[in-house]
């Protein structure tokens, strides 16, 4: 019975052993707060980042950030409060690139909490829509065991949903730009309104201030409005009301225009223009000053068969790479067209030549059964083999010329000693 007791007693005791505290402890987290939130075109909002070290000392993190500029921006870049106490870099922020980082410290013991503030971090929303702000994979926690171990297992995100105010006017509508959260590429809008009883005057303005207040100067009664021509970007109808003499509240109305397609392009072809692979891929990317690209449509047409019997197919929705369907030999244009969120689309071509053989002339240089040698060192190979030719012709000629020579030079010495010969006497006996 006492065997077993201390068995019992034992069998812990070599556990810790083995395996310690830490070692069972949970990894640490990296988490916003709020997470959530609805917040309003023009306003600002904190957003705190917390640690939650998982029941472990530690003493240094890195807290990188990424969030999407265009729909929101860092309003203040002070650090404020925070349990760091040692900045190892300069807290930053990029609201072109959408970034932020933290790197600080804490000396020894360190840190073990639930809910250790960073920092707060004031973003102004800019254009509505849904948004997140995240941790990027970069992100660190070290634990303070004098090696610098991470031990950041969780990162959290935040999801925010950024809305146009209520009117505090009259009620503004569009019918050509019905929806305040999308881009469009007609750049002529008309504005709409409601009257109320009693009102005598409307006062409004068009611009790109979300802030923006019409003046006190009535524009008439009239409760509709249409502007022309009007440039790529975030714009903003005002107006108010005057009734019995007093100007009310203004109301505001987004307008998102882009009237302008994505940028030029032009699609790769893999393994090259000129091939004998018959489904080639089709490889494109392109970007969007405004609004985004929204997705891509591509289209093949054979070239190959007379103008009666060519196949233009449709259109059809397709991601990059693309890998094209079986294509029999033959020469084929692959057309792409990138649309952004406006509806705008920018249309590119390549051209492709599908090959029969295992060794055909592209553009590159010839292809050896999938093997392109290029023309530049076609080039050098035959100026190359033309030298050696030539230096070999100029050997052979001198070696048959000096052996002429020499040969000349032997039948001259033949002569001569026939020559003497005859001018002596023969011998006799």
């Amino acid at each position: 019975m006492k065997s077993a007791t201390y068995i019992l007693l034992f069998v812990p005791l070599l556990f810790f052993a083995f395996f310690p505290v830490n070692a069972v402890m949970a990894g640490g987290s990296l988490y916003l707060a709020p997470s959530e939130g609805t917040f309003f075109v023009g306003n600002t909002f904190d957003i705190s980042v917390f640690v939650n070290t998982g029941g472990n000392d530690i003493n240094a993190v890195q807290a990188d950030l990424k969030f999407d500029p265009k729909k929101i921006q860092v309003a203040s870049p002070t650090a404020g409060k925070s349990f760091i106490s040692v900045w190892i870099a300069q807290p930053n922020y990029s609201n072109v690139d959408g970034n932020i980082s933290f790197r600080g410290g804490i000396p020894s013991p360190g840190i073990n909490t639930t809910a250790g503030l960073v920092s707060t971090i004031t973003f102004r929303a800019i254009t509505p829509g849904t948004t997140s702000i995240t941790f990027a994979d970069s992100s660190k926690m070290l634990l303070n065991d004098g090696q610098g171990t991470n031990i950041l297992t969780s990162l959290s995100r935040g999801v925010y949903t950024i809305t146009i105010p209520p009117p505090e006017g009259p009620k503004v509508y569009s019918s050509t730009h019905p929806d305040q959260n999308k881009w469009y590429k007609n750049n002529n809008p008309t504005f709409s309104w409601e009257r109320e009883s009693d009102v005598s005057d409307f006062s409004y303005s068009f611009d790109q201030d979300s802030y923006g207040t019409p003046d006190n100067n009535s524009e008439g009664d009239y409760t509709s409005v249409s502007y022309s021509d009007v440039r790529d970007g975030l714009w903003y109808f005002h107006v108010k009301a005057k009734k019995g003499n007093i100007w009310g509240g203004t109301s505001h109305y987004l307008v998102q225009i882009d009237s302008t397609p994505p940028a030029t392009f032009t699609p790769i072809i893999d393994p090259s223009a000129k091939t004998t692979e018959k489904q080639p891929l089709v490889s494109f990317f392109t970007t969007d000053a405004l609004s985004g690209i929204d997705h891509y449509e591509l289209k093949y047409i054979n070239v190959t068969l007379e103008n009666e019997d060519k196949a233009t197919g449709f259109f059809i929705e397709a991601s990059s790479p693309y890998r094209l369907p079986s294509l029999e030999p033959g020469r084929y244009i692959v057309v792409v067209r990138a649309f952004d969120a406006a509806g705008n689309y920018q249309e590119t071509a390549s051209k492709i030549q599908i090959f029969q053989g295992k060794i055909f002339f592209a553009d590159e240089g010839i292809n050896f059964f999938g093997i392109i040698v290029s023309w530049t060192i076609i080039f050098i190979f035959l100026t190359l083999l033309l030298l050696i030719v030539t230096i070999l012709l100029i050997y052979i000629i001198k070696k048959y010329r000096d052996a002429a020579i020499k040969k000349k030079k032997e039948l001259a010495k033949m002569e001569e000693d026939l020559a003497n010969r005859k001018n002596y006497p023969p011998l006799s006996l």
